[in-house]
């Protein structure tokens, strides 16, 4: 089983078109079967995906949280383009996604999820204190299940906080991540946290230290093969203030909940080719990672 995760920065990014199309070209070609993406966007005064194209897409609406009103999907949905070139291609998802914020003051931004295994479930919850639409630290998660030849499996699409912020700190949104995934864990399912943690490994004291010691595991450290682990590569937004800021990190993880057999761990869209793969073009601000993991023995 191959899991990716891509911060993907969407419309934001200069030369979208281009990128989107290198994009989905890579992704036919690695073939992840659960692809999470962070900071999925779509223009709020775009027009509405037509209906039957979104159905054909393998769309799957995600439910709405009491009192939530989820915009529509429109045309130039980062995630819809995305499905829908996929099918094209002849390698098909089911996705769902939601927003949680206003980007850019201009955007509907959010976490999308894919899966070449039918989606059984599909849940969202709130990580901060605020659920402010148009406030730009308001962050959520989106959880899928589904079934596999290794049993029942939980994958979120994540977007976490800076340890230090003084508004929504990480530690605040990860006890809520704890909690909504404890049961999951308890009953020994498991659950996938893939995305942009904000969070330079290594780091001690700070948010990569904090998930390791509630006994998550990195996939990245776990893998029998894995290449230098960097996913950003110079100065990105939400870094440029910092006193400190890393030009070069590892801050997107997969990380799971138990133990597990992990072959290669290695960094996609960054213009280096690695374990038999190709080089593919940066498509975002962020590289995406991939691991391929194998069938754990009971």
């Amino acid at each position: 089983m191959k899991l990716m995760t891509l911060n993907s920065h969407s419309l934001a990014e200069a030369d979208y078109e281009r990128k989107l199309h290198l994009c989905a070209d890579g992704i036919r070609q690695l073939e992840p079967d659960i692809l999470a993406m962070q900071e999925v966007n779509q223009t709020r005064n775009a027009p509405e995906a037509d209906v039957q194209q979104l159905k054909d897409s393998g769309f799957l609406r995600c439910p709405a949280l009491p009192g939530e009103v989820i915009p529509p999907v429109r045309r130039d949905n980062h995630a819809f383009r995305m499905a829908v070139l996929a099918a094209e291609a002849g390698r098909p998802f089911f996705w769902t996604w939601v927003p949680a914020k206003v980007g850019y003051a201009r955007y509907d931004e959010g976490l999308a999820l894919f899966s070449r295994f039918p989606i059984k479930e599909i849940r969202q919850f709130y990580l901060t204190r605020s659920k402010d639409y148009q406030n730009w630290k308001t962050r959520k998660a989106l959880g899928i299940a589904v079934e596999t030849e290794a049993g029942r499996q939980h994958a979120y699409s994540l977007h976490m906080g800076w340890w230090n912020d003084m508004d929504e700190p990480f530690l605040s949104q990860w006890e809520r991540l704890e909690e909504e995934t404890r049961e999951l864990k308890q009953k020994g399912e498991t659950v996938w946290l893939m995305g942009d943690f904000n969070a330079p490994a290594g780091l001690c004291g700070e948010s990569w230290e904090k998930i390791r010691s509630c006994g998550w595991t990195d996939t990245y450290e776990s893998a029998e093969q894995k290449d230098e682990g960097i996913t950003v590569g110079g100065i990105i937004d939400g870094w440029r203030e910092t006193a400190d800021p890393h030009p070069a990190m590892r801050i997107d993880y997969i990380w799971c909940s138990r133990p597990y057999p992990v072959l290669r761990s290695m960094a996609v869209f960054n213009g280096k080719g690695c374990f038999g793969y190709p080089a593919f073009s940066p498509v975002s601000d962020h590289f995406g990672v991939m691991a391929e993991c194998g069938i754990p023995k009971e």
